[in-house]
């Protein structure tokens, strides 16, 4: 099986390609450019240097949200617009679960966390089987502000193991209010990978979750601040 994944969800573009259980390629990018810059370059450099021709591609995955509301929509249109080109099923994957990947098989909680702004993030939270690769929901993806996630981790009662990027932008705000034992990741697993989308395409792809590229719809949690600013001056 051959899925080409991408991730523009957050501060980082995303790319990589999987065949069977190898990661053939991958490539990150954190260095100002937008997505729309980046991605589809990205994605031609990766299969050319591959050798791969995209009409041997089996699947194509894209992480679908939660995140940056441009970058989601540039992902989501990237992959639509190669999904019906190609005639390929999309699969798609949770940004923050594709995130709890970063601790494979860790011995607590998963705790993907995106800076939302204004004092709240994007998260969620994961446990693994030891044998498990797929990650187990116990929080569901949320909108929420910093303080409130803590109170609901702490319930849990157990180690917490964070990622994203909003781990250096609360790093000192969990320190000083986390009550639980808690670990922040390196620099190699605190973003975005689209490794990590490709090997949870596999599963749900073998679960058949994939869908036509039409269908295809990003994940926002809330909604985006044009709206709401608008909704904020007619209930004035």
């Amino acid at each position: 099986m051959k899925i080409l994944a991408m991730d523009s969800s957050g501060l980082v573009a995303s790319v990589a390609f999987l065949e069977d259980e190898k990661i053939k390629g991958l490539v990150n990018i954190n260095y100002q450019k937008t997505h729309s810059q980046t991605l589809l370059p990205m994605l031609d450099d990766l299969l050319k240097t591959l050798g791969e021709d995209p009409k041997d591609i089996d699947f194509l995955a894209c992480a679908n949200g939660p995140g940056s509301f441009t970058g989601l929509r540039i992902g989501v249109a990237t992959v639509k617009g190669l999904g019906m080109g190609l005639c390929k099923k999309v699969i798609e994957v949770s940004t923050l679960e594709a995130l709890s990947l970063n601790w494979p098989k860790a011995e607590g909680i998963v705790c993907p966390i995106m800076d939302a702004r204004r004092s709240q993030v994007y998260a969620a939270a994961y446990t693994f089987g030891e044998n498990d690769t797929k990650p187990v929901e116990v929080i569901e993806p949320v909108n929420c502000e910093i303080g409130e996630l803590l109170e609901r981790l702490e319930t849990l009662g157990k180690k917490v193991y964070f990622t994203g990027d909003g781990v250096p932008v609360y790093k000192e705000f969990i320190e000083s209010n986390l009550k639980v034992p808690f670990v922040f990741p390196i620099a190699a697993n605190e973003y975005q990978n689209a490794a990590n989308v490709a090997i949870l395409g596999k599963i749900y792809a073998n679960e058949g979750k994939a869908k036509d590229a039409c269908d295809v719809t990003p994940v926002y949690l809330r909604k985006p601040q044009a709206e709401r600013e608008r909704e904020a001056l007619l209930n004035a």
